[in-house]
């Protein structure tokens, strides 16, 4: 039987496809390519290290027989992922030729081990003693001894044939407290560019002097493993920190789910580490080129080329929130509305400085998932609580890739006298609300922000989302119950005007498909607008069918993951769905309701995935105030009719851009313009 739905692995391996596109594009400067392969790769890394690992154990559990409702068994599965993985890595090494091909137009010029000119040959050799061997990393394998590959990290396998011996293979990691790329000397006008790999191979005999060798090879792997976290007794107590740690150290040593390696490789090296390193049958074994890890493309150096990149533009003012004035004073007149990166993230962070020093600030409580390295959020809350304030922070330790940080984050807000919530047991937070409590005028007023992404001043510049600032006290009372809920787990509380997860979001968010379905069986318009990151909930595309055969219109603007299936005759024909890929990663989660006439407007953290549903605490929060609503629905308007940058997906064939001959609209630079011009 046909299915109703599309597979959530394969659907985001489509969305991995629509970034290489971006990688292809000829019309995207060519080191925001560079940059997209980054991307490329950076996705596929975690995707193995997550999705393709869990399906993995469900495969090694024997449960492969039993289906799931997308028709596909898990061992199918794992060999249809690794199939579309070595085409869309092959497809990935094409682009990147070409790329540097481009690239060498622009005098720009990639040099390996094999073409170094004799004018560089000195630099190369100084280089390599004095920046690059002191942070290698070399261990000497054995066939009688395990050594541990470390997970997602690049070696080089090397193989020294001895003239009177057997031959000998060592490990070499290479580093990553060194820029993977090395810009060389000029010549002749010309800009050199070398990987540290191919600097490391030119440098081989230096590195192994010692050895009395008639040859040498090298050949780059990666080997990638489960970081799923699975801690058995989740335990919310002072053990939780050294819980986390413990697992974030067994990730390195876990199960291997995916070696990459140089297709060129001798095939007894190969046979050699897959032997070394426990790769069984279900395992993905991805031929590559001469280069992996090319997540390290993101960081690729400008080489003050902005003539190759896309132009900064200068982050915007919010309209009439004038950031030199007292931010909380102004917020007693009216709400303001965030967009980053069109607007400038310095407002987030002013409001919580001037609260750190504000003398009628009583308090600020605050939730936190992802975080900058070096946080002026975290500055802020720090000076509040040397201030006298009293600051709670809610810190969410299993952010996954993040735990390290916010471990590390943890303890200096705790050695500040920062009051601490560790997490709720058996959900992750991943609400984006602050409340701050000032006492003025002899009465206690709240004043706060809500936000779909994460307080990040470094993501902000590249995550576009939508951030609240507001003093309804009606919405910010009901941001307090979810502290409580944080700090008293036990209490169930309801919201009136907030979508809470996870009690609430099912029924409350049905509830308003339902009068959608209810208004066009009245004869009223009916429509429903959602804006996601992933949409994998299946109950949810269930009940987006049902709206669509009772006539409601539909719209989907889904930037990876959606196992919806669009304009399927009886089941979908009033479903649309679309995505965008362009510079800026497009991340804010927005509902909108046509709800006969007075649309309802949310923004959330949540996407509509059973475990933001169902396993998260998350938040959504109306928009009341007539502008915003209107300045939200008109950046939705602008996506939707945007004809360069949007993909139509889960249709035939996959991944086709819109392409028609209205205007041409490009959704993040009209956004740009849109909010610069009602500036006043």
């Amino acid at each position: 039987m046909e299915s109703k739905y599309i597979n959530r692995e394969l659907s985001w391996l489509d969305f991995n496809a629509r970034v290489l596109q971006e990688a292809s594009n000829e019309d995207v400067p060519i080191l925001e390519r560079l940059r997209f392969i980054g991307i490329f790769s950076n996705n596929l890394d975690e995707f193995f290290q997550v999705r393709y690992a869990t399906i993995k154990r469900i495969a090694d559990a024997r449960a492969s027989n039993k289906n799931n409702k997308d028709n596909i068994a898990a061992k199918d599965l794992l060999d249809k992922i690794t199939s579309k993985v070595i085409n869309l890595q092959s497809e990935s090494s094409l682009i990147l030729n070409s790329i540097e091909k481009s690239l060498s137009k622009e005098d720009i010029v990639f040099l390996d081990e094999n073409n170094v000119p004799d004018s560089h040959k000195e630099f190369l050799k100084d280089y390599f003693i004095r920046r690059i061997s002191p942070s290698l990393v070399t261990v000497m394998l054995s066939n009688n001894k395990y050594h541990d590959f470390n997970d997602n990290k690049a070696f080089l396998i090397t193989n020294l044939r001895l003239k009177n011996a057997d031959d000998i293979r060592a490990l070499v990691e290479i580093p990553r407290n060194i820029s993977r790329f090395v810009v060389l000397p000029k010549k002749n006008n010309k800009q050199y560019i070398m990987f540290i790999d191919d600097i490391i191979r030119y440098n081989l005999d230096i590195l192994f002097s010692f050895f009395n060798y008639s040859s040498i090879e090298a050949h780059m792997l990666k080997i990638t493993r489960d970081a799923e976290l699975d801690i058995d007794d989740m335990d919310l107590s002072k053990s939780y920190i050294k819980k986390i740690q413990q697992y974030v150290d067994q990730r390195k040593i876990s199960n291997p789910v995916r070696l990459v390696y140089d297709e060129s490789i001798p095939e007894r090296t190969l046979n050699y580490l897959i032997k070394k390193i426990k790769i069984t049958s279900h395992d993905s074994l991805i031929p590559g080129g001469k280069y992996h890890h090319r997540s390290d493309y993101m960081n690729f150096p400008d080489l003050g080329r902005t003539d190759l990149l896309y132009p900064k533009d200068k982050a915007l003012d919010i309209n009439k929130f004038n950031i030199e004035l007292n931010l909380l004073d102004q917020l007693l007149d009216r709400d303001y509305l965030m967009y980053t990166p069109y607007h400038s993230f310095s407002y987030l962070i002013s409001i919580l400085r001037q609260s750190a020093i504000d003398p009628t600030v009583k308090s600020i409580k605050i939730t936190l998932y992802r975080l900058s390295k070096k946080s002026n959020v975290i500055s802020c809350l720090i000076n509040a609580a040397k201030n006298g304030k009293k600051v709670l922070v809610q810190i969410e330790l299993q952010a996954r890739f993040d735990e390290e940080n916010n471990i590390k984050v943890s303890q200096e807000l705790k050695a500040a006298g920062v009051d601490l919530i560790y997490g709720v047991k058996g959900l992750k937070v991943h609400s984006k609300i602050c409340l701050i409590e000032r006492f003025k005028s002899k009465k206690n007023k709240y004043y706060g922000f809500v936000s779909t992404g994460n307080f990040n001043e470094s993501t902000a510049k590249v995550y576009s989302d939508f951030t609240l600032f507001t003093s309804n006290q009606k919405i910010l009372k009901e941001i307090n119950k979810v502290f409580d809920f944080l700090q008293s787990n036990y209490k169930i509380l309801d919201y009136k005007h907030l979508i809470v997860s996870p009690h609430h979001t099912s029924r409350k968010l049905f509830d308003l498909i339902d009068n959608e379905i209810t208004n066009v069986k009245k004869g009223l318009n009916g429509g429903i607008i959602l804006k996601l990151n992933s949409f994998t909930s299946y109950k949810f595309v269930d009940k987006l069918y049902e709206a669509s055969r009772s006539g409601v219109k539909v719209k989907l603007l889904v930037r990876g993951i959606c196992c919806l299936i669009p304009n399927k005759f009886g089941l979908s024909e009033n479903i649309e769905v679309k995505s965008v890929v362009d510079k800026y990663l497009e991340h804010s989660r927005v509902y909108v309701f046509e709800n006969g006439g007075d649309k309802k407007v949310y923004i959330s953290s949540a996407d509509l995935m059973t475990r933001n549903i169902e396993k998260r605490v998350e938040v959504a929060c109306p928009i009341y105030q007539e502008d915003l609503k209107n300045q939200i629905l008109e950046t939705l308007k602008i996506s939707d009719e945007d004809n360069i940058k949007t993909r139509l997906i889960n249709n035939e064939p996959q991944n086709k851009f819109v392409n028609n001959s209205d205007k041409k609209i490009r959704s993040q630079w009209d956004t740009y313009d849109y909010f610069n011009n009602i500036l006043e």
